[in-house]
């Protein structure tokens, strides 16, 4: 997670290896920022990540919600 401690936050990558998914670990990780959000983030702050295929359906968990078509996520490979 980046942040610069004010109103906006991202989520940039959580990972957990095929073989060990399904067991709670993704729910652990985003457990502990969201907790540490709750603990230290000002009630204003926008947190965004995005999200891969199905992972969309345990960050909605945790209160995420896609923003589309009011936003739209984008991005720029490096060739």
């Amino acid at each position: 997670m980046i942040g610069h401690g004010g109103l906006f936050y991202q989520i940039v990558d959580v990972a957990v290896e095929p073989e060990h998914q399904r067991r709670g670990q993704g729910e652990a990780i985003l457990t502990g920022l969201t907790d540490h959000l709750r603990a230290t983030a000002p009630s204003s702050a926008y947190v965004s990540l995005l999200a891969d295929g199905d992972a969309r359906h345990l960050y909605a968990l945790f209160g995420f919600q896609e923003t589309a078509p009011t936003s739209v996520g984008m991005a720029f490979k490096v060739t």
